[in-house]
């Protein structure tokens, strides 16, 4: 178990994050917030996520009673998986949250799964980003829909392979960043009886396919930076801590499709809804997309357009938020130093880096002008 201390992190200045549209057209300038380091955060401002403090001996611990030969702990969710998926990238797939593109095909594969306003328009619809690392058992997952440049930035700190179709021009400068690589376009149809839009699917060998044609390695790359998340070796219990709130009943301010997170007592986890009914995955035998950890992450925006187009200002510090794990949450921090830069969440108690739970987990970028009507009961 890896552990990243930031006691001493400084809330300090405030920077402005240019977001260039490309063909000739006038940048738009994006304000965030961000920090000036210490010498104890340094490291990860440079984009250096080694351990900035000590390593628990719990590491070398000797597995209990289980036999796990042939395989390691994931570094997206801490369970045992095969250890020859050790060195594979994963894929940030992007997945239309319309209702009409529902039921979606294969969600519950996914490792962790972002929640994003896609739009400031139509209700503020979201969008989802699934990271799946165990991608070559795909079968059918998606809908698939386009890309904004939210997404090259977060796709980036899983050195994920980002895989959508299309986008608004916004995106053209993020499609050449180096830290990019990306499929648009490129997977099956299916003939469900909907309209084009909403028949694209990553199916089987579509992957296999893509990586073959293209010069993407299938491993980790350069650009990797390790470990996202910080796993406990015990199971995390939250209420002991002073500033824990019970939550069994999140809702989040997406209006369009009414995002809720409800604690199911039998599972130990969160089931996501939307629309009103609990999110199935028909790939699975209509398994309840479910979630040991959640993150509600405050966020601000900038709006780039009148249509709606717009870009969460991921780049910065001190916006509020919450870590939620078997029925209780607990404030925190976040930081994300630059583009492709994990971003840290840290406990608002301690300043620590959060440890988690083994499991699958959800975030949701809650707009900051919307953080005020999240709900958690």
């Amino acid at each position: 178990m890896k552990k990243r201390s930031l006691l001493a992190l400084i809330m300090a200045s405030v920077v402005t994050l240019s977001v260039a549209g490309c063909g000739g057209k006038e940048d738009v300038q994006a304000p965030v917030e961000t920090v000036e380091f210490d010498n104890i955060v340094e490291n990860v401002a440079n984009g250096n996520h080694e351990d900035t403090a000590e390593v628990a001996s719990t590491e070398e611990q000797i597995e209990e009673e289980e036999n796990h030969e042939g395989m390691y702990r994931s570094e997206l969710t801490n369970e045992w998986i095969d250890e020859s998926l050790k060195n594979q990238r994963p894929i940030a797939v992007m997945v239309d949250n319309e209702k009409t593109a529902l039921p979606h095909y294969g969600l519950t594969e996914a490792d962790v799964v972002y929640e994003i306003m896609n739009s400031t328009a139509n209700g503020r619809i979201t969008r989802l980003m699934a990271i799946v690392k165990d991608w070559g058992k795909i079968q059918q997952f998606g809908s698939i829909r386009s890309a904004r440049p939210t997404n090259f930035m977060l796709a980036a700190e899983w050195n994920a392979v980002l895989c959508h179709d299309g986008g608004p021009f916004y995106i053209d400068q993020y499609v050449k960043k180096n830290y990019t690589n990306n499929f648009s376009g490129t997977f099956g149809r299916v003939n469900n009886g909907k309209s084009r839009e909403y028949t694209e699917y990553i199916l089987e060998g579509d992957l296999d396919k893509n990586f073959s044609n293209s010069k993407y390695s299938v491993e980790y790359n350069e650009h990797y930076q390790g470990e996202h998340f910080v796993f406990s070796d015990e199971e995390i219990d939250l209420s002991g801590k002073s500033d824990v709130i019970d939550a069994t009943q999140i809702k989040l301010p997406f209006p369009h499709n009414s995002s809720m997170l409800k604690y199911n007592e039998e599972t130990g986890t969160y089931d996501y809804y939307e629309y009103g009914n609990a999110h199935v995955d028909p790939q699975h035998n209509n398994a309840v997309l479910t979630f040991e950890n959640v993150i509600l992450q405050g966020c601000s925006f900038s709006q780039l357009d009148d249509n709606g187009y717009m870009i969460y200002n991921v780049i910065g510090s001190g916006d509020d938020g919450y870590y939620l794990t078997k029925g209780k949450a607990v404030p925190i921090k976040w930081i994300k130093s630059g583009e492709a830069d994990i971003t840290l969440f840290l406990d608002q108690e301690t300043g620590e880096q959060i440890e988690m739970n083994t499991g699958k987990t959800y975030i949701a970028l809650v707009p900051s002008d919307t953080w005020d009507e999240v709900s958690i009961q």
